[in-house]
């Protein structure tokens, strides 16, 4: 065994640069693919955070059918019962209760139709990121209750400022009477997300349900978990319990199905980059074996004229598939480090692109796991070594006579 070792690690060092090329073909498609697989998991990563960090949440608790019709009337069944039972919730970080409606913001300029928010500002800065997405005014600092919040672009399209006043008009629940209300612009955020900055005003809470005439009653309750992952685990206790009397709680995973089929997309994505990669890694492999074995076809022809037996010859030729996979391990690993570590630390410029429903709003940043480099070298060993079984049962069937005929 040691003398094949040694043997093999020699040989596919007789034609340096033949090694180094499909060496080099090998390592970077390792490095590929732990690109691949680390840019991924990075980008799972950051529109998971731009979905529910500035405003959706991990999980939504509606009255059914509220998603579908937004009608006002809808609102939480038992709102004071659920809010308690989320503060004994050992997995609930935090939440926040809002009332929703359809709603035409108009100012002296121009009119829009989005959608009002009522909001607690104290609660709301845990569960969205309008506060840090400030670029002027304040967020609901005081006690004024006809402050709003509104949005750079739509701020822009009712040619408002700070301090400016707006009206808001929203039919009432039960009556469908419009009911209106001025306010007075207290905060213009940018989120680099088009319907949050042009279709949404947030007020306070109170206001809101005064307006839309359902007393103490809210239409939503956004939950943060005190793990990321629960949002996307369908089976979690949490949205049967709390999906009882009417009400409806739902994971982002359900709320953004669309997201969701991205990732599956994105899953396919990396097999068929594999299979391109093993597929172009494969032909170099018995390119790079066969033209080593036809180089040496006279000594075969020796070997197997003093006896070596076929298992031995084709067994050779499989430790150079294996030396040859180790070196090329090595390389890819080692390249797909750096290549993947550099990109992590600079970033990718991607925000103000959409992609499935969800818009970037900050750097890009790959993800180092230990399992990209044990996952990936492990299977290009093994097919490296796969690919050399049929250069090796070549050279096992060889005869003599044929061997040393070739030769000259």
């Amino acid at each position: 065994m040691t003398l094949y070792l040694k043997l093999a690690w020699r040989n596919i060092f007789r034609n340096k640069r033949r090694t180094f090329i499909a060496g080099t073909a090998i390592g970077i498609g390792l490095a590929a693919l732990i690109y691949t697989d680390a840019l991924i998991i990075g980008m799972e990563r950051n529109m998971i955070d731009s979905a529910t960090a500035s405003f959706l949440g991990e999980g939504q608790i509606h009255r059914e059918g509220f998603q579908e019709t937004f009608e006002v009337e809808k609102s939480i069944v038992n709102l004071a019962d659920v809010s308690a039972r989320l503060d004994a919730e050992p997995i609930v970080d935090r939440y926040a209760v809002r009332a929703m409606s359809f709603a035409m913001i108009s100012s002296p300029a121009n009119v829009s139709m989005i959608s009002m928010v009522g909001i607690e500002p104290e609660k709301e800065q845990y569960l969205s990121q309008i506060d840090e997405a400030l670029i002027d005014g304040g967020y609901f600092e005081g006690n004024n209750r006809r402050d709003i919040v509104i949005g750079s672009k739509l701020a822009d399209l009712l040619e408002v400022g700070i301090g400016d006043r707006v009206v808001l008009t929203a039919a009432q629940a039960h009556t469908g009477d419009l009911a209106q209300e001025m306010f007075r612009i207290s905060g213009i955020y940018y989120l680099n997300v088009a319907e949050l900055d042009r279709g949404m005003a947030f007020i306070g809470l109170p206001m809101a349900q005064q307006m839309l005439n359902i007393g103490q009653n809210a239409h939503e309750i956004a939950v943060r978990f005190t793990s990321n992952e629960y949002g996307r685990d369908r089976s979690l206790p949490f949205w049967s319990e709390f999906s009882t009397d009417g009400n409806e709680a739902q994971g982002w995973v359900d709320l953004l199905p669309q997201l969701e089929a991205a990732f599956e997309l994105s899953d396919f994505s990396t097999i068929l980059v594999a299979i391109i990669l093993f597929g172009v890694v494969a032909l170099g492999i018995i390119n790079t074996l066969f033209m080593s074995l036809y180089e040496r076809m006279f000594e075969f022809g020796v070997m197997r004229a003093v006896g070596t037996r076929p298992l031995a010859m084709g067994r050779l030729i499989l430790f150079e598939a294996a030396a040859l996979a180790a070196i090329s391990v090595v390389f890819g690993a080692l390249l797909g480090l750096v290549v993947t570590w550099w990109s992590a630390s600079v970033g990718i410029d991607y925000s103000g692109i959409e992609f499935a429903g969800v818009t970037f709003r900050e750097l890009l940043y790959p993800e180092l796991a230990l399992m990209q480099f044990i996952k990936y070298p492990f299977w290009v060993f093994v097919f490296t070594v796969v690919i050399g079984l049929y250069p090796a049962t070549y050279a096992a069937r060889m005869s003599p006579a044929r061997a040393m005929r070739e030769s000259f």
